[in-house]
C-alpha cells in the first residue's frame, strides 16, 4: 500500500509539472483511424523531423467531434491546448511551421482551445463556449480525447482510483450500495433499472461465489457510445466494476465485448494488465483482503447477446439465447451463481459518483432520471459525434443547438432513439425532454444511446422495414412470437414498399406488432415492434400514400417511382438516352425525349446525367 501511495503521488506531481517541450496528440480511436488519423500521425512525425522540431507526438481517443476527424491537438509549454479538425497530411507542414515553429496557431483550421491553464489565443473559441460543447456536461466522457487512454499513470493523475481507495478504506459494501441508490443512477444499457437496487439484490442473494459482468455488446445500428468509452477511458470501466464487485461480494468478473471492437479489446487488455501490476486487480487489492479477477470475453457479434441472459449463455460457451426469467441473474446468473450485469456507461459513472457523492450526481437531470447520458448523434445532422448531456434536455436542443441542425438545411422529419428497438419521433416531439419516462410515453425508449436523425428525404415506411429487417435477421428464433411475428411483419412492410400493399395490411401490421410486444420471450423481442408502431402512429399518412396512391412521398421506394421528362425543359441532347441501361428513353435529336414506363428500371441514371433539370422523379 505504501508503494502505491508513493507511486500515485509521483504520477500526480508529474502531471502538475509544466511541460518543457511541445506536445502533439492525434485522435486515434476507431473514428479517427477511419478518417485517416494514422496517415496524419505519420506525416506529423516526418514533418517534425524535416523541420528539426523537438516535439512529443502521441495518440489519444475521440474527443467527441467525430464530424471533424482527424483531429490534432497542439500544446506549447505555458500555452492553451488547441484542437484542429479535418486535418490532412498536406496541411501538416504549415501547421507545424506556424504553431510549433512560430508559436502562431492556424486559426482557420482551429476548432477549440482549452484555456484553463493559460491566457487564451484570440480568435479561437474556448471549448465551453462552443454550441457543440456548451450544453454538454462531460462526466463519463470527461477524459476522452484529453488523456492517454493506455496510461495508468495518466488515469491516476486525473483522479483515477481515488474512488476505489475510498471504498476500500472508508466504506462498507452496504454503504457503497446506499451511495449508488442515493445517486439515482439507472442502467444505461436501455432498460433503466435502478443500479443500486440491482446491486442490493445481488449482494443479498445466497451463495459464496458471485460475478460481476459488463455488457459491452453494443450492436445497435448507429451506436458507438460503449466503444468510445472503452477506447478512451478503459480504466474507469474497470474501476467501476471493481467497486461493484466489492459492493456485491464478487471476486471475479467478465467484460463481454464484441469482437468487432478490436481497439477497445486491445486497450482493455492493456488496462487490465497495468491495473494488476499495481495490485488494483487480482489478490489483496491495495493491500486489503479484497480479491477480484477480471477477464475479457469476445462476442461473435450476435445482436441478441445484448440481452443479459443470452450474454451469460455466450460467456458459458453456449449458444447465445435468452431464457425465461425469473430467476433473474441477480439470483441465478453466470454458471448458476448470483451475477450483477451493467453496461459500460453505467460502470464508468460509478467512480465519479463515489468520489463526488451520490447527491452530486442526483443534482443533475430530472426527478426520475438522474445524471447525464451519453448519446451518439448520427444521420442527417451537420455535426455527428459523441455527446454527453444532462437528462431532461430536449431533442431540439440536441439536434439543432449541439448538432447544428439538419444537413444542407433540409427539413427535419424524425429522430430514431433507442436503436432498432426504439421509436421514430416526429417534429412535434422536438421539445420532448430526453428522459426514460418521457421517451417511453412518446413511443420510443432511451436504449443505450443511439440517436439517428432523418430529414425530409427519408421514407418512414422504408425506415420501419430497415429496422425490422435487422431485428428479424438477428432474432435467435427461440420463441415463436419473435421468430414468426417479425417475419410476417417484414413481409407486409416489404409488400407496402413494393406498391402491393392493401389498407387492411395496416390493421394486421399493428395487431401483429402488439402480439409480439406482449408475448415475446426477451426484451429484444418485446421492443422490436417499436419502430413499426411509432411510424404507424406518427406517419400513418405515408403508409396510406404507399397503398392508396401507389406513391412514396420521399421518393425512396424504387418500385413506386415514376420518371418523366418535361418537354418544356428537354433540349433533346440525348445524354439521358445514352446512359439508360434498359433503352427506355427515346426521341429525335434536338426534340423532347420521353421515357417508356414499361421499360424503365428506375435506376435514376438519366436524372443524374441531365444538365437541364428536365427529368423529374414522381
Amino acid at each position: 500500500m505504501q508503494d502505491w501511495q508513493e507511486w500515485k503521488q509521483e504520477m500526480r506531481s508529474q502531471q502538475e509539472r509544466p511541460a518543457d517541450r511541445p506536445a502533439i496528440t492525434v485522435g486515434m480511436s476507431t473514428c479517427g483511424q477511419a478518417a485517416g488519423g494514422a496517415k496524419v500521425m505519420a506525416a506529423l512525425a516526418e514533418a517534425a523531423a524535416r523541420l528539426d522540431l523537438q516535439v512529443d507526438i502521441s495518440a489519444t481517443s475521440c474527443i467527441g467531434m467525430c464530424y471533424a476527424e482527424p483531429i490534432v491537438e497542439i500544446a506549447l509549454p505555458g500555452k492553451p491546448r488547441v484542437f484542429y479538425g479535418d486535418m490532412t497530411p498536406e496541411r501538416v507542414s504549415r501547421l507545424l511551421e506556424s504553431h510549433v515553429g512560430q508559436g502562431e496557431p492556424v486559426r482557420e483550421w482551429a476548432l477549440i482551445q482549452l484555456t484553463d491553464m493559460a491566457p487564451p489565443y484570440e480568435g479561437i473559441p474556448a471549448m465551453a463556449a462552443t454550441s457543440y460543447y456548451g450544453r454538454q456536461v462531460r462526466v463519463v466522457t470527461s477524459r476522452l480525447g484529453l488523456t492517454d487512454p493506455e496510461s495508468l499513470a495518466a488515469y491516476v493523475a486525473s483522479g483515477g482510483y481515488a474512488a476505489l481507495e475510498k471504498v476500500l478504506q472508508q466504506m462498507t459494501p452496504e454503504q457503497v450500495i446506499e451511495e449508488i441508490k442515493t445517486s439515482g443512477l439507472r442502467g444505461r444499457g436501455g432498460a433503466g433499472f435502478p443500479t443500486g437496487m440491482k446491486w442490493g439484490f445481488t449482494r443479498s442473494a445466497s451463495g459464496d461465489k458471485k460475478y460481476v459482468v459488463c455488457n459491452a455488446d453494443e450492436g445497435d445500428p448507429g451506436a458507438f457510445m460503449d466503444r468510445s468509452v472503452l477506447e478512451g477511458d478503459p480504466f474507469a470501466v474497470i474501476e467501476g466494476m471493481t467497486i461493484a464487485a466489492y459492493a456485491i461480494g464478487a471476486d471475479e468478473g467478465y467484460i463481454y465485448c464484441r469482437a468487432e471492437y478490436p481497439l477497445a479489446i486491445k486497450r482493455l487488455k492493456m488496462a487490465i494488465a497495468a491495473a494488476a501490476e499495481k495490485s488494483l486487480l487480482g489478490r489483496a487489492i491495495l493491500g486489503t483482503g479484497f480479491n477480484f479477477e477480471l477477464h475479457i470475453k469476445a462476442g461473435a457479434g450476435a445482436f441478441v447477446c445484448g440481452e443479459e441472459t443470452a450474454l451469460l449463455a455466450s460467456i458459458e460457451g453456449r449458444r447465445g439465447m435468452p431464457r425465461v426469467r425469473p430467476p433473474f441473474p441477480a439470483q441465478q446468473g453466470l454458471w448458476g451463481k448470483p451475477t450483477n450485469i451493467n453496461n459500460v456507461e453505467t460502470y464508468a459513472n460509478v467512480p465519479f459518483i463515489i468520489r463526488n457523492g451520490g447527491r452530486w450526481f442526483a443534482s443533475m437531470g430530472t426527478e426520475k432520471s438522474k445524471g447525464t447520458k451519453v448519446f451518439c448523434l448520427t444521420g442527417k445532422v451537420k455535426k455527428t459525434g459523441l455527446i454527453e448531456v444532462p437528462m431532461g434536455i430536449t431533442l431540439r436542443e440536441i439536434i439543432f443547438d449541439i448538432a447544428g441542425g439538419i444537413q444542407d438545411d433540409k427539413e427535419f422529419k424524425a429522430v430514431q432513439i433507442g436503436g432498432p428497438s426504439g421509436g421514430c419521433l416526429p417534429a412535434d416531439k422536438l421539445d420532448l425532454p430526453v428522459d426514460y419516462d418521457s421517451l417511453t410515453r412518446a413511443g420510443a425508449i432511451m436504449g443505450s444511446g443511439g440517436m439517428v436523425v432523418m430529414d425530409e428525404n427519408t421514407c418512414m415506411v422504408d425506415v420501419a422495414r430497415f429496422f425490422l429487417n435487422f431485428t428479424q435477421v438477428e432474432s435467435c428464433g427461440k420463441c415463436t412470437p419473435c421468430r414468426e411475428g417479425t417475419k410476417r411483419m417484414l413481409e407486409i412492410l416489404t409488400r407496402i414498399c413494393e406498391g402491393e400493399g392493401r389498407m387492411e395490411d395496416l390493421d394486421t401490421l399493428e395487431r401483429l406488432a402488439h402480439v409480439v410486444k406482449n408475448t415475446a420471450l426477451c426484451g429484444l423481442g418485446q421492443t422490436c415492434p417499436n419502430p413499426v408502431l411509432a411510424t404507424l402512429q406518427y406517419f400513418r399518412h405515408e403508409y396510406e400514400a404507399h397503398i392508396k396512391d401507389r406513391r412514396c412521398p420521399a421518393h425512396v421506394c424504387q418500385a413506386l417511382l415514376v420518371y418523366t421528362i418535361d418537354p418544356e425543359k428537354c433540349t433533346g441532347c440525348g445524354a439521358c438516352a445514352r446512359v439508360c441501361p434498359s433503352g427506355a428513353i427515346s426521341g429525335a435529336k434536338k426534340e423532347p425525349h420521353r421515357i417508356d414506363p414499361a421499360l424503365c428500371i428506375k435506376c435514376g441514371s438519366c436524372m443524374e446525367k441531365c444538365k437541364f433539370g428536365a427529368i423529374a422523379r414522381l
